[in-house]
């Protein structure tokens, strides 16, 4: 796993949060990388490529559970991704909107007021939301264009992906705004949390075995 710059302490607060809490660079999943992850981890962040394998695989997940179904959990905060290459934003917006509890905002917090707002929308209405959210939208293209982000611009092409992994209520949650709902990987816990995370990103990479644009970081208590 190759180290992410995208955790970007300026994006985070300039959206009023304070840094109590900080993302970090995974640079590893064997665990003695993984101890060198600050805990308590509420949130890991993965930056993929999208393939051809990942889409196959995408829809047979997806045909699955609308088949066999899947408990999620009314606590989680979930949006769709209507914005083109917002998936940066929209990962980080999963993984603070689910850890809100933790989190200290500051007063003037734009993401704050965001999820004040949102908590009563459905996924979908929370994407139409943030598009015409300016002060969300702005921090996310001025800080993909100052160049201290991995995220990319709005106009620009990309084929890699982010989503959050979270930890709702004892359940691992995979939030990614292009499917149509959390996908639930079974339980964890606040102590093993960083350790099942990873084993989903492992999943990923095994998939596509011949790919290495693989990238975590964690949220971590800073």
């Amino acid at each position: 796993v190759k180290p992410i710059r995208w955790r970007n302490l300026k994006f985070l607060k300039q959206l009023g949060i304070h840094p109590n809490w900080q993302f970090v660079d995974v640079y590893g999943m064997d665990p003695e990388l993984l101890s060198m992850v600050p805990r308590p981890v509420c949130a890991v962040v993965l930056l993929f490529p999208i393939t051809e394998k990942y889409e196959t695989f995408r829809t047979y997940e997806e045909e699955k559970i609308k088949a066999q179904g899947q408990n999620v959990k009314t606590a989680v905060y979930f949006m769709k991704q209507t914005i083109s290459n917002a998936c940066g934003t929209i990962g980080l917006i999963h993984a603070i909107a689910n850890n809100r509890d933790k989190i200290n905002f500051e007063s003037d917090s734009a993401l704050k007021k965001f999820l004040d707002d949102s908590l009563s929308m459905s996924p979908e209405e929370r994407a139409k939301y943030l598009e015409t959210y300016e002060a969300i939208r702005v921090t996310h293209e001025s800080s993909a264009h100052e160049g201290q982000t991995e995220a990319p611009s709005i106009e620009e092409k990309v084929d890699l992906h982010f989503i959050a992994l979270v930890n709702v209520d004892g359940d691992l949650y995979e939030l990614d705004g292009r499917k149509p709902f959390p996908i639930n990987h079974g339980q964890t816990s606040a102590d093993t949390f960083l350790e099942d995370a990873i084993e989903v990103c492992k999943k990923f990479m095994e998939r596509d075995p011949d790919e290495l644009r693989f990238n975590a970081i964690a949220l971590s208590a800073a």
